[in-house]
Formats: C-alpha cells, sequence, structure tokens
C-alpha cells in the first residue's frame, strides 16, 4: 500500500508539471519517512548529494557537454553538412540523406540529442525549404537525425545508463558506433522510399565535380580528428571514458581556437551552458538516489525479479513488455529521467533473465530515440519547431514514418544482439 502511495505521488507531482527531479525526491523521501521514520530520511538526506556528485565518471558529463559547446562555437557541423550535401545531394531528396550523414557525424563530435537537433535545424532545414523541399518532410528528418547524438559515441544517455548501471561506461560507447550506423543508414533509405512514393515532396539536387566532393572533405578532417580523440582513444583503450572527455573537449576547444570563433565572451557562455546542463543532470540523479534508496530499503526490485523469474512465460515476451514500457513511457518524460527512475529497477531483472546488461543499455537508448520525436513530449519536435515556425502536428507526422523504421531496427538488434555486442568484444 505505501509503495502504490509513493508511486502515485511521484506520477501526480510529474503531472502536475514539478520538475522531474523533484517528483522523485519528495516522492521518495515521503516513502522513506514511512518506512523509517525521521532518523533513516535525515541520515540519506545527508549523505545523498556527496554521493552523488562523488563519483570519478561523473566528470565524464561536463567535459562532453562542453566538447559540444566548443564544436557549436566553432561551425565545423555546417561544415559537415555542407560536405554531405555534396555527396549525396544530387539524389532526389539527397539533402535530406545528407542531414542524416551530418547528424551522424555531429553525433560523434556532441552527444546531445537537442544540440544536434538545434544544430540541424539552423544549417540543414534552410537549405532544403529553399530548394522546395516539404516541410513535412525537411522538419521530420532533422527531428530524427539529431537522436543519433544520444547514441554515437559520445552519448550523455549511455554514459547515464552506465553510471547508474555500474557497468563499463567505455564499452556501453563503442556499442553504440555500429547501431549509429545502421539508424543513419535508415534513415537514408527512408527518405529514399520516401521520395520515391511521394516525388513532390522532395526536389533532385544539384550535382558536383569529383575534384569538388574530395575537396568537400577537408573541411570534415577535424571532425574525425575529434572522434578519432574520442571514440579512438577508448577503443584502443589509450584513454579511459573520463580521461577521453577531458581530451575532447581540450581538442574541440582548440578547433574553436583554429576557427578563430572563440572569443573570451563565446568561451565563457560555453562554460555556463555546460554548467548549467551539468547541475540540472547532477540534480535528477540526486533526485533519483534518494527515490532508488526507499526502492533498495523495501526490496521492491528483489520482489520483482522473483515475481517474474516464477512466470511460466519466455523471456521474449517479457522484455518486449519492457520496451513496449519504455516506448509509451518515452512519449510522456524526459529521457534522462527515464533512465534514472527506471534502469536501478529493470536492470536487476534483465540480468536475471540472461540479457547483456551493455546491449539492453543500447536497446534502452535507441527506444529513448523514439521518444524524442513522438507526441506529446518529442523533445526534438519542438526544436525543429522553434527553428522552422511550423506547426507541431506538421513536423510529428513528418517523424512518424521514422519512428516506424527504428520499430523495426529495435526489433531486428534485439534478435540480433551480436549487432551491438560485437565492436565491444573486440576492445583492447
Amino acid at each position: 500500500m505505501t509503495i502504490a502511495l509513493v508511486l502515485f505521488v511521484l506520477f501526480a507531482l510529474l503531472i502536475i508539471g514539478m520538475p522531474v527531479a523533484l517528483s522523485m525526491a519528495l516522492s521518495g523521501a515521503l516513502g522513506l519517512y514511512m518506512f523509517g521514520g525521521m532518523t533513516i530520511l535525515e541520515g540519506i538526506l545527508k549523505t545523498s548529494p556527496l554521493t552523488t556528485a562523488n563519483s570519478y565518471e561523473i566528470i565524464t558529463i561536463p567535459m562532453f557537454i562542453l566538447m559540444a559547446e566548443f564544436v557549436i562555437i566553432s561551425g565545423i557541423a555546417n561544415d559537415l553538412f555542407r560536405s554531405a550535401t555534396i555527396w549525396v545531394g544530387r539524389l532526389r531528396g539527397g539533402v535530406a540523406m545528407a542531414t542524416a550523414l551530418a547528424g551522424a557525424g555531429f553525433g560523434a563530435i556532441s552527444g546531445s540529442s537537442t544540440a544536434a537537433a538545434a544544430t540541424l535545424a539552423s544549417t540543414s532545414i534552410p537549405a532544403m525549404i529553399e530548394q522546395g523541399y516539404e516541410p513535412k518532410m525537411a522538419g521530420g528528418v532533422v527531428a530524427i537525425s539529431g537522436t543519433l547524438a544520444m547514441l554515437i559515441p559520445p552519448s550523455i544517455a549511455l554514459i547515464l545508463f552506465g553510471i547508474i548501471a555500474d557497468i563499463s561506461i567505455g564499452e556501453l560507447l563503442i556499442a553504440g558506433i555500429i547501431p549509429g550506423l545502421i539508424i543513419a543508414a535508415t534513415i537514408m533509405l527512408t527518405v529514399a522510399i520516401l521520395v520515391a512514393i511521394y516525388p513532390s515532396s522532395a526536389p533532385m539536387g544539384q550535382s558536383y565535380t569529383i575534384r569538388e566532393k574530395f575537396m568537400s572533405l577537408t573541411r570534415i578532417g577535424p571532425v574525425i580528428l575529434l572522434f578519432l580523440a574520442v571514440s579512438g582513444t577508448i577503443y584502443t583503450g589509450i584513454a579511459t571514458p573520463t580521461e577521453a572527455s577531458g581530451i575532447g573537449a581540450f581538442v574541440a576547444m582548440l578547433l574553436a581556437i583554429k576557427e578563430r570563433q572563440l572569443s573570451l565572451s563565446s568561451c565563457w557562455g560555453a562554460l555556463r551552458r555546460a554548467s548549467q546542463t551539468t547541475c540540472m543532470i547532477l540534480f535528477v540523479i540526486l533526485g533519483a538516489h534518494i527515490f532508488g534508496y526507499y526502492f533498495t530499503l523495501t526490496r521492491v526490485t528483489n520482489d520483482l525479479t522473483s515475481w517474474v523469474g516464477a512466470l511460466e512465460t519466455s523471456r521474449w515476451v517479457i522484455i518486449s513488455m519492457i520496451l513496449i514500457g519504455y516506448l509509451i513511457l518515452g512519449a510522456f518524460m524526459d529521457q534522462i529521467a527515464i533512465l534514472i527512475l527506471t534502469v536501478p529497477v529493470v536492470l536487476p531483472l534483465i540480468i536475471s533473465l540472461g540479457f547483456d546488461p551493455i546491449w539492453f543499455g543500447v536497446i534502452v537508448v535507441i527506444t529513448a530515440e523514439v521518444g524524442m520525436v513522438t507526441p506529446p513530449m518529442g523533445m526534438n519536435v519542438f526544436v525543429v519547431a522553434r527553428y522552422t515556425r511550423r506547426p507541431l502536428s506538421e513536423l510529428f507526422r513528418g517523424a512518424m514514418p521514422h519512428v516506424f523504421a527504428h520499430l523495426f531496427i529495435i526489433a531486428l538488434m534485439t534478435a540480433f544482439p551480436a549487432i551491438i555486442l560485437w565492436l565491444p568484444s573486440t576492445m583492447q
């Protein structure tokens, strides 16, 4: 009865619009008070802030966020889109396909889905609208391409999953590379199918010479350098994810200086925005710790694992129900909050069913990508709407074909876990 009351309070606070961190902290504190009185509640409230911040891996988050800020300042994301457009822009729908390539490239040097969507919206949407693309098509492909930053390292979502689940962050980040490339290719294939069915939605693009194509590659050198500085050092074992995040932030700063875009005011703005985002994430983690302590003390996770283990049903049915639950939650809640709220409860169950936690982390993040473009939350769609000033309903319709394609990819990677697990198994 107490558990039901705590969950009711949590969802009630979320429904009325209270921040996720406060909702989890208040409902968790209520549960702890009802379980053990003020003594237990005071003890946990005194130790939780230090426990939340006193983690070596936590440093990874502000460093990768700062790296993304320096990348945005440098303007190399614009060069990435222009280079992709030169290579595939001649095809019908080619600029939309170039957006997917640019999204994958920006994801490899960012880690923030909303930052990727905002950057792509400011660069690719004006180009597509000018060429005669349907706004629905343009907005949909930008919104879904931005989600690649959640999967391709450095991914803040995968880092958070690793911290919460206490598993190798390096293996998680490397595990996201192949699925990220597959999803980028899937977005391009979805665009090709859409323009084949509806030719009026996208025109043929401009053609370029071979010389122009290879010349454009000189501008994506910084992107490759930054990717090697982060993912390359993690994969080869030269650096831990935390060390790689510091290297990545430093290299991104040097790139911004090289491009003559880093001034004192822009540097201060990058530091301020990175600090604000980091504080927000730490606040959410703090609230989740308080809520998680209540679940631990009441043995909810153990009881749930025992109950599911006693069910006479296939583990594939159970994992399917869990993923459907994530899809539903993704439509209503922030993805970071979903990870922090659910992983401590669900992961022990996943492990007891014999599934690999690295595989599950990547699958959950891919599922969370869908939530970034589905109503009513659809954060990336809101970001694109702000830049395009198009109706939300139109942009959500533009993203729906990509949502169905994502569901197919989720099913494929659920059925064949080796797609996710092969690359991390080859790490040094």
